[in-house]
């Protein structure tokens, strides 16, 4: 098997494949680095000043990685998704695209597919321990190591949920689908609990005096690379992602004058109530003058035609994923965000530039019927622990009423 054949990762957004980018760079400066916990962006900021921005390495500067794409079935995505393959293969990385979606078989004949590299596989790194076909795949898993790296703020639940020992499920989701989706769950149970239990290091991986194990019995490590404030747990050992891979390859941007505003899908998720998310950002354009909206993939087009016509914002729909387009600019000297996965990534790789990132709490009173009793506190704690970001007043977001 060739070098990059022995560490395997599957991907199934533009995020999660920057994502592996970012580790495979970090892991080749520095092969061993564990950490207690994420420290803030604003100590590491501190601690950073005085060194240099990275410079650049040349192609094949990354550590060996076959990457495996596994494409959901929207347009936005799959686009996103082939521009990052082409970014990963100008790095040097072997790049395997495998449908897995859009019929009853195909993952089916996927699985069939991958069963024999993931077998062999002695690293393999994931980007979102809540999918079910990567679950399914983590049952076959005979690796040494389990990498788990950034799918967006799903981190820090998941490193909060394997800590408590419970299932793992997304933040947003609340059940339903009747009979019949209890059903289902209830049959998928032993893959996900199976899953589950491949995030728990082996105990003698943790033991610094326990004799390597060879063959099957050997020893598992557990790694997670992450922008977020977590701490591991159990043996499970953390690579703090700085973003050095999009520092180095790209920028510094050329700012503007403006304010952007970056779209959020808490409204297609059904977290948050469509005209209260339209009123909001109407404040927010009106208040910061914001003159640039980047949505998010997953964003509707009735929506931002909608947000257009009330706002006359300038609607962005990114072809790469917006650490990567800031990064590479022009951008304004404010960015205004929702809580989301950029107000923790986005101070990482705009570090340096001048550019101010702030974030606007969602009100309760915005958060529909149907959402979940954890949406609340977890989108809190998404803008709590976020360092280095502006946080706007109460008052720049509408209220209710």
């Amino acid at each position: 098997m060739s070098t990059s054949a022995s560490t395997l990762a599957f991907v199934e957004s533009p995020v999660q494949l920057l994502n592996v980018l970012e580790w495979a760079y970090a892991r080749a400066a520095a092969p061993g680095r564990p950490l207690d916990g994420v420290p803030s962006q604003r100590a590491r900021r501190a601690g950073r000043a005085a060194r240099k921005e990275p410079g650049p390495r040349p192609p094949g500067a990354l550590a060996p990685v076959r990457i495996v794409v596994l494409p959901p079935t929207d347009p936005m995505s799959r686009g996103q998704l082939r521009r990052m393959a082409a970014l990963a293969r100008d790095e040097g990385c072997e790049v395997r695209w495998q449908e897995a979606r859009g019929s009853r078989l195909a993952p089916l004949k996927a699985l069939a597919a991958l069963a024999g590299d993931v077998r062999a596989a002695r690293t393999v790194v994931v980007g979102d321990p809540f999918s079910r076909y990567v679950q399914l795949l983590l049952t076959l898993v005979r690796a040494e190591e389990l990498v788990v790296v950034d799918d967006g703020t799903a981190t820090m639940e998941f490193v909060a949920q394997t800590a408590r020992g419970e299932r793992l499920v997304r933040w947003h989701r609340v059940g339903g689908g009747g009979l019949p989706g209890r059903v289902r769950e209830l049959a998928y149970a032993p893959v996900s609990a199976a899953a589950r239990r491949r995030f728990v290091p082996d105990r003698a991986s943790v033991d610094a005096d326990a004799e390597p194990q060879p063959g099957p019995g050997r020893t598992r490590r557990v790694e997670v690379f992450t922008s977020m404030p977590v701490a591991p747990h159990g043996g499970m050992t953390l690579r703090p992602n700085e973003f050095a891979w999009t520092r180095a390859r790209f920028g510094p941007p050329r700012l503007t004058k403006g304010t952007d505003l970056v779209g959020t899908s808490l409204v297609e998720t059904g977290v948050v109530d469509p005209d209260r998310y339209l009123d909001a950002v109407g404040s927010l354009t009106l208040e910061h003058g914001a003159t640039r909206y980047f949505a998010h993939r997953r964003e509707s087009p009735e929506k931002l035609r909608a947000l257009s016509r009330a706002t006359g914002l300038e609607i962005v729909r990114p072809d790469l994923p917006l650490e990567l387009i800031a990064r590479r600019g022009p951008v304004g000297r404010t960015i205004l965000s929702f809580p989301s996965t950029v107000v923790h990534t986005l101070p990482y790789a705009l570090t340096g530039t001048g550019v101010t990132v702030a974030v606007c709490d969602v009100d309760p009173a915005w958060l529909t019927g149907s959402a979940s009793p954890r949406a609340r506190s977890f989108l809190a704690g998404v803008t709590d622990t976020a360092r280095d970001v502006h946080r706007l007043p109460a008052q720049a977001a509408p209220t209710a009423g």
